[in-house]
């Protein structure tokens, strides 16, 4: 009986997925902490030194070539359920350089994708910094930029990663976005909130700017937050509001804090899932007169094949190695995080 409803249910969808892209054109949005994402070559200005053949993870060039292969291999499965292109624009979190960005969209996986990337130099003391690839076909960049994370207003010396920030036009839309890594809760989570709280700061300054000159802007707010979406950093400082109906044009829209609420997450610690991974919309993505590109739903892409199926971390994220240091041929720890966007054909 169970067997014939499930059959029912994924028949359902498939005809709702099918109706859904006869009537609309549909695009993917992800955002993916691909999890100590290192080349073997040791940057002597970075801590890195963990990452290379004599290091402690032992990685290799043959590892490397193999986690290339999985990151590589998510981003082709990522929102194909609904566009056979994957991701337009993919968010990322913990790569360490432009090396690693080349040989990814290298890649034959995605590779007849042509992805192109956006990257800069991190102050991250490890190396690891944010970046966002994107599809020419969605997306045509038209200025980018490192946002500075001033942690040294709340007496914090050691450097976090950029805010990218990057404006362009996606599919005849006008766009920023913003791609965040905030300071980790290494230290308690109550003595490292505010360093937090300063890192969405910057995405509010931005946000209120952008917003104070067109109210109708649209904006894309993305990454590794640290904290989950009912923290303060998301419901105080961005003021993110999780109910569609009480979303004005100003205002920002975030459809994780009802899922997180149910107890589902995107990486787990400590056997607590956490819902650090989100992607929020302005306003103007549930408002606008035009009926282009408005958010449709979103998801964590949280398949069969990126979920450990033995032992103590079974049902947990497949990371890439065992916490003894052993590679394990897995992706992250964490699961990538997906919004679908629409507009009327």
């Amino acid at each position: 009986m169970i067997k014939k409803i499930n059959f029912i249910i994924v028949i359902l969808l498939l005809n709702f997925t099918s109706f859904a892209q006869k009537e609309f054109k549909i695009m993917a949005i992800g955002f993916y902490n691909c999890e100590n994402f290192f080349d073997t070559i040791h940057d002597t200005a970075k801590k890195d030194e963990d990452f290379t053949p004599n290091g402690s993870f032992h990685y290799t060039e043959e590892i490397y070539k193999q986690k290339l292969h999985n990151i590589a291999t998510v981003i082709k499965e990522m929102g194909t359920d609904f566009t056979p292109d994957g991701p337009a624009i993919l968010g990322m979190a913990e790569v360490e350089n432009d090396k690693v960005l080349n040989d990814l969209i290298a890649q034959p996986e995605i590779k007849s994708r042509n992805y192109k990337y956006v990257w800069f130099y991190t102050p991250d003391e490890r190396g690891i910094s944010t970046a966002m690839l994107y599809n020419p076909k969605y997306l045509t960049v038209l200025k980018a930029e490192p946002l500075h994370v001033p942690l040294e207003t709340v007496k914090q010396k050691r450097p976090t990663r950029f805010v990218l920030h990057i404006s362009g036009v996606l599919a005849g839309d006008t766009v920023h976005i913003l791609v965040n890594h905030w300071p980790s809760r290494t230290g308690g989570e109550a003595t490292t909130r505010p360093y937090r709280a300063v890192a969405a700061g910057v995405d509010k300054r931005i946000v209120d700017s952008l917003l104070g000159l067109n109210p109708s802007t649209k904006i894309l707010i993305m990454g590794d937050l640290n904290d989950n979406p009912t923290d303060p950093s998301v419901t105080e400082v961005l003021e993110a509001k999780a109910n569609k109906d009480k979303v004005d044009l100003t205002d920002i829209y975030n459809p994780w804090i009802n899922i997180y609420k149910k107890g589902i997450g995107t990486e787990n610690y400590n056997n607590e899932w956490n819902l650090i991974d989100q992607i929020m919309v302005s306003g103007a993505f549930l408002k606008n007169d035009n009926n282009k590109w408005k958010f449709y739903k979103n998801e964590i892409f949280n398949r069969s094949f990126l979920i450990n199926k033995l032992g103590h971390s079974k049902g947990l994220p497949h990371r890439s190695f065992t916490a003894a240091h052993v590679w394990d041929n897995g992706y992250s720890d964490h699961f990538p995080v997906l919004i679908y966007l629409v507009e009327k054909k």
